[in-house]
């Protein structure tokens, strides 16, 4: 493995009912590109009284990418948005100077049994776009640019890659590539994505650099320097990435800025309840303080 990359695998967090996989940060490495959290959610089979319920919080300095591969999720904002995401969809939530929401099974689905599985992804914004207003977008699946090369599979989710660019409106260079293979795959990445990469394996496994790669871990390095990369049989991928920000990013909680002092004025507003509230919600996430 070259000294440039770095395995990160999934370390388990319990969400009440559901149990994630954080793949960023890590101690080595709290951002890829401008990708500065990502977890695992699932799979996990959800059956009667057990859901998916994340109730009101707040966020700041970043936005939000919600990508469901199984099950589905009702997305509700602070800005009005109730929108429901199924599988190969996307729900964009750009928080800005401040949003709340809340992510629950939707009612329909309560009392059946089916799996939920999926990624929530956060990107911070750029330095000078952190207090934005908040804005919501929804990308259908249909919509998403998608292409083949031979047997494999590609999507492009977010930002630019291979040539093609996603209706999701980002704010900085970045890509989400969803690959699937049902064949041995050799993978192209030098000049067709730019910046660092984190190589997510969602199913089956990779070879990278004489290492053998499973599912459940993920491979960061830069696309400049990236060894060949082959895809094993019935593998599935995502790739995320993009060109670093020359600021270090300050993430407390649901919070992230290039400013400590931003951090600590939401932290002030969140205690105070002064942040907007859901229409119709009157659920309420404590902030956890922090531990000396």
């Amino acid at each position: 493995m070259s000294n440039e990359s770095l395995i990160i695998p999934e370390r388990s967090r319990d969400i009440g009912d559901f149990l994630v996989g954080r793949l960023i940060p890590f101690r080595k490495k709290r951002m890829v590109g401008p990708f500065i959290f990502i977890d695992h959610m699932g799979p996990t089979e959800l059956k009667e009284g057990h859901y998916m319920d994340v109730d009101q919080h707040p966020h700041i300095g970043l936005s939000t990418l919600t990508y469901m591969l199984e099950g589905e999720l009702m997305h509700k904002d602070s800005i009005g948005t109730e929108q429901r995401i199924s599988p190969g969809s996307v729900n964009w939530m750009v928080a800005g100077s401040g949003v709340t929401h809340t992510e629950r099974t939707p009612d329909d689905l309560r009392g059946t049994n089916f799996t939920a599985h999926g990624y929530q992804i956060w990107v911070a914004l750029p330095a000078d776009q952190e207090e934005i207003t908040p804005e919501f977008h929804h990308i259908d699946g249909n919509e998403l640019p998608f292409w083949k090369d031979g047997s494999t599979e590609f999507r492009l989710v977010a930002g630019q890659g291979y040539g093609k660019t996603s209706p999701l409106p980002v704010h900085s260079d970045l890509f989400m590539v969803e690959i699937k293979t049902t064949d041995s795959y050799e993978l192209a990445i030098k000049g067709e994505l730019q910046g660092e990469i984190g190589i997510c394996i969602v199913k089956g496994s990779i070879s990278a650099c004489d290492d053998t790669i499973e599912a459940g871990n993920m491979l960061i390095s830069k696309t400049e320097d990236s060894c060949t990369i082959s895809l094993h049989p019935n593998t599935h991928v995502l790739l995320f990435g993009g060109e670093p920000f020359p600021e270090e990013r300050h993430i407390f909680w649901n919070f992230v800025s290039a400013s400590k002092e931003k951090i600590e004025a939401a932290k002030e507003r969140w205690r105070n309840k002064a942040f907007p509230k859901v229409p119709g919600d009157d659920s309420y996430v404590v902030m956890p303080e922090p531990k000396f």
